[in-house]
């Protein structure tokens, strides 16, 4: 039998209430934004930094140990310490106990080696502690905005697209801050100590060295603007080639359908290979990049060789201080390359966090009414026009719905029928007139609360890649099997379910994809019973069903839920024909109202599409 759902999630639409505060709508800026992401990871981030700090000072500390060494141990050359390292020294026996024990200094050396071990260790834990607790608070964060904006904004926004930038742009911030932006802090610890000794070392000798770094700077500036475009370029073309690919996998039946398999995939490849070629141009900035860091590297290196060597062979520089200064200049030609790269890869991060915060900077639907009245009252629209796009959809549309009664909506499509619902559950945000339930604005009613007691169900009733009974059970946090029993009887999907070889357990697969669509749309509407609102609305969603069912779903909801108020869209007029009262929709306007003796009485649409109906329906009987 079925356990339980989710529970209710709020992820209905709509858009910002006009008095929200100014106060409680957040704009995130780039820096904003990633410390609203570093939450909760700040401590481990500082810790990795910290590591980061102990592996630096121990790594500087190996030169200093070997010029020592070479110089004054094995060399003669008279000793210049600070008095702490000759305070040490004579500890130990001074210079001559040191030259006839060398193993103190190759121990000196591993447990630096050890400390350096040690802080490597902090450091990587730390870091990747840090940084998926980055990612899971960025993904928690994203999906519970997206799940909080208006209907509109989704209708707006491309699935695939929504989906790229919850991962691959996620992915990208992760990676630059726990791979770049805690590495600057190594880097200028490295920089500066690398340059402290060498120019305590020789001060010719180590301003040759520095020249080379703003030209490293200078073009890691040029090309970082370079980057960003051509990373913008791939980014956008990732988010089409996933929504076709979405798309496609779940519109298969579609495609196949209609044999458009070739079409289909021709169209991914040509997208495809769109994509590749900006990845092969913004690969080419790279190779350019890095390999003129590679050029200027190689010539600092070989420079300082040069000069170290002309300057000892002048005796200017003991063959320590030139192995030292030799090692720090390579201990500084890896920050300054990694400082240009995190100039690189802060361009693409900027695009991500860019794209990130066109989803966590739009607009999130208000909950600032408190209501809780009543929804068992008279349902009124007053003067209601709506528009999509500035294109009318809806024009001065007034009609009441008496509360426990059933109306039914006939229209053709484009009419305006499923917009009025849509206005009445607040997936769209009324923008004339006013809709009142038992003499409350809707606009003044908990938007939670609203959405709980009007139950919907689609023309396309979406349902989960889960087992059924989670389909039905999905708008409730505990359900006895009775109610599920009564549900499923009532939309007629009990012998549906009894004949599954799992019954309530058996996978419907994604959208539904293993049922019917009359057994979707029954599955629909036993999960919107389940609530057991006050007011059901089915917007043609008996439409895949027919005719005998569609009766016997009404004469069953009529039975075990006659005190809610119904209304029933349909462009059957058999479903709709017992209503107590019936709209006709006509071009955004009530064209016809009225009881359907009253509507066939007045041989207007209504009297016509009942009457082709009627034909059409006794010709296939005749047939």
């Amino acid at each position: 039998m079925v356990k339980k759902s989710e529970g209710e999630t709020d992820i209905d639409n709509r858009l910002l209430s006009t008095s929200m505060k100014k106060k409680e709508i957040k704009h995130y800026t780039k820096s904003s934004m990633l410390v609203f992401f570093l939450k909760g990871s700040k401590r481990w981030f500082a810790l990795s930094i910290l590591a980061a700090f102990l592996l630096t000072s121990m790594e500087m500390l190996i030169p200093q140990i070997i010029s020592f060494t070479v110089d004054h141990v094995l060399g003669s050359e008279e000793m210049d310490v600070s008095p702490f390292v000759a305070s040490l020294i004579e500890k130990l026996g001074g210079v001559e106990r040191l030259a006839d024990s060398l193993w103190i200094l190759a121990l000196a050396i591993g447990i630096v080696g050890l400390f350096s071990a040690l802080g490597k260790y902090i450091n990587m834990y730390a870091n990747a502690k840090a940084s998926e607790s980055m990612m899971l608070h960025m993904r928690k964060s994203i999906f519970s905005h997206l799940q909080k904006l208006p209907y509109s904004w989704h209708s707006k926004n491309q699935t695939g697209d929504i989906i790229q930038r919850s991962t691959s742009d996620v992915d990208t911030i992760r990676n630059f801050v726990s791979e770049q932006l805690t590495s600057v802090f190594r880097i200028v610890v490295l920089i500066s100590f690398s340059l402290f000794c060498m120019f305590s070392m020789h001060t010719m000798l180590a301003i040759i060295s520095a020249c080379f770094i703003p030209i490293v700077l200078g073009y890691s500036t040029i090309f970082r603007a370079k980057i960003a475009h051509y990373f913008e370029e791939c980014d956008e073309n990732e988010g089409v080639l996933s929504t076709i690919a979405q798309e496609n996998l779940t519109g298969v039946r579609v495609v196949r359908a209609f044999g458009r398999e070739a079409y289909e995939k021709e169209r991914f490849e040509k997208q495809n290979q769109h994509y590749t070629n900006a990845w092969i141009k913004f690969c080419r900035i790279l190779n350019i990049f890095w390999m003129s860091g590679d050029l200027i590297s190689a010539i600092q290196v070989m420079t300082i060789i040069v000069s170290g060597a002309i300057l000892g062979a002048n005796g200017q520089l003991t063959e320590g201080t030139f192995i030292a200064f030799v090692s720090y200049n390579s201990m500084l030609v890896w920050p300054v390359r990694q400082l240009g790269r995190v100039l690189s890869e802060m361009s693409k991060a900027g695009v991500s966090i860019d794209r990130i915060r066109a989803i966590m900077n739009a607009e999130p639907e208000a909950n600032d009414a408190t209501a809780t009245p009543s929804l068992s009252g008279d349902i009124v629209f007053s003067h209601v026009s709506y528009a999509y796009e500035k294109v009318p959809v809806l024009e001065d549309v007034s009609f009441t719905v008496k509360g426990g009664s059933v109306l039914g909506i006939l229209g053709s499509t484009g009419a305006g029928k499923s917009t009025l619902m849509y206005l009445l559950d607040r997936l769209l945000e009324l923008e004339q007139g006013s809709i009142t339930i038992g003499g409350v604005d809707i606009r003044d009613i908990d938007r939670v609360y609203l959405r709980k007691n009007i139950g919907i169900v689609l023309q396309e009733p979406y349902l989960f890649s889960r087992t059924i009974g989670e389909n039905i059970t999905i708008t409730q946090d505990h359900t006895t099997p009775e109610d599920l029993a009564r549900v499923t009887e009532t939309a007629c999907l009990d012998d549906t379910i009894e004949g599954m070889t799992e019954g309530y357990d058996t996978m419907v697969g994604e959208r539904g994809v293993t049922l019917s669509g009359g057994q979707k749309q029954r599955t629909a509407i036993a999960r919107m019973l389940l609530q057991n609102a006050p007011i059901m609305i089915f917007d043609d969603s008996l439409s895949a069903v027919d005719a005998v069912t569609d009766a016997k779903i009404r004469e069953l909801l009529s039975r075990h839920f006659g005190s809610a108020t119904v209304v029933l869209i349909s462009h059957r007029i058999t479903t709709l024909m017992q209503a107590d009262h019936i709209l006709v929709m006509d071009q955004g306007k009530i064209a016809e109202e009225g009881c359907h003796k009253d509507l066939l009485a007045q041989g207007g649409i209504y009297s016509q599409i009942f009457a082709l109906q009627s034909a059409d329906a006794q010709s296939r009987k005749e047939d």
